[in-house]
């Protein structure tokens, strides 16, 4: 449902960046257009990338998790789609919109503000210390850029506003002292804004009543953030990651038909009993040398197996299957047991002892 609503913005948006290019509007302004329509779509890819529930227990090969909870991410859209629409208006518009649909858009654009500086908040950090796959910050680059630069436009356009408002009341001149007067006091406060931020609450409120009747909570702009793992203001905590780190193919192999793949005894890998033959123990001895050598070497092997073989592997069900892959592997065999007797001083009891404990 959130991705169906992040293609809904983005239709939205590009609809509106259409309709913009048909105004004159500066070379400075079609740049921040530009750039920001290129960081929503890093922003929506880095959003394929992490949207995994906090409840789920996510495999090597999965996505990460997203850093807005689940079901209330709508609310997030609604509020994203109402900031973007009076954008578009005010940009496009200005002070000549009419006084009350000014001061709504006004109001939506200071929500929106507050937002995005929550959002900016919560993608600052990404803790995956517990998820080997994910280690390091992966995730706050997607989002970062899009989120700046739509602070950047509400800022932008709040101040047009604010600039536009000034001089209308400068132009505007009056015979009479004490309209001059009045005048110059609605100079100073600029009353669109001001009246944008009184109204800010009501319409909040407003629009959070319509969301609870369509299945949302009352604080699902709390919970849109909260309810989630690895992230700035998580409060949940996930399962513990699947582990499936393994030589997939070797192992699957190993279950084909025993004259073929002769089996060796049951080992244990990661808690879990498997078949052993020959195969998958040069398979391992030969990853335990590589990470001896070069653990960075090691770690983007491992990082690319986990990533494709596992996925391979499911689809090896049968025991015709199994051998078909048993021989597959023989001539990468080979290749581990000969890199073993060049790089180890004694290779077979390297290779025998693996999944023993």
């Amino acid at each position: 449902m959130s991705l169906i609503g992040l293609l809904l913005v983005i239709f939205i948006l590009l609809f509106l960046g259409v309709k913009i290019l048909k105004n004159k509007k500066s070379t400075g302004e079609m740049l921040l257009l530009f750039f920001y329509l290129v960081a929503i779509f890093i922003f929506l890819f880095g959003f394929l990338l992490h949207d995994s529930n906090y409840q789920d227990a996510i495999d090597p090969i999965d996505r990460c998790y997203s850093p807005f909870g689940g079901k209330h991410t709508i609310s997030l859209i609604v509020y994203g789609l109402f900031y973007h629409i009076s954008a578009y208006f005010l940009w496009m518009k200005g002070r000549k919109l009419p006084p009350l649909f000014l001061v709504l858009c006004m109001a939506f654009i200071f929500i929106g503000l507050i937002i995005n500086i929550i959002m900016l908040v919560q993608v600052s950090s990404h803790h995956t210390e517990d998820l080997d796959i994910y280690k390091g910050n992966d995730g706050s680059f997607y989002f970062i850029p899009a989120l700046f630069i739509s602070c950047l436009i509400g800022i932008s356009l709040t101040r047009k506003i604010i600039l536009e408002e000034k001089n209308k009341a400068e132009i505007r001149s009056f015979k009479n002292e004490f309209l001059n007067h009045c005048n110059h006091f609605l100079l100073q406060k600029y009353n669109a804004p001001i009246w944008a931020i009184i109204f800010l609450f009501p319409i909040f409120l407003i629009i959070t009543i319509i969301l609870i009747l369509f299945g949302q909570d009352y604080n699902s702009m709390v919970k849109v953030f909260t309810d989630t793992a690895t992230w700035t203001m998580s409060q949940k905590t996930h399962p513990p990651a699947l582990n499936h780190r393994g030589h997939y193919l070797c192992t699957v192999s190993a279950r084909g038909n025993p004259k073929l793949v002769k089996p060796l005894y049951l080992g244990t890998r990661h808690g879990q009993i498997i078949i052993v033959n020959r195969q998958l123990q040069i398979a391992n001895a030969f990853e335990e040398l590589i990470t001896d050598l070069s653990p960075r070497l090691h770690k983007f092997i491992r990082y690319n197996y986990d990533k494709y073989g596992y996925n391979i592997s499911l689809k090896i069900n049968t025991e015709k299957a199994s051998n078909r892959t048993y021989k597959i592997m023989k001539p990468i065999e080979y290749l581990f047991i000969l890199v073993l007797y060049l790089c180890c001083e004694e290779p077979e009891k390297k290779i025998r002892r693996q999944y023993l404990s």
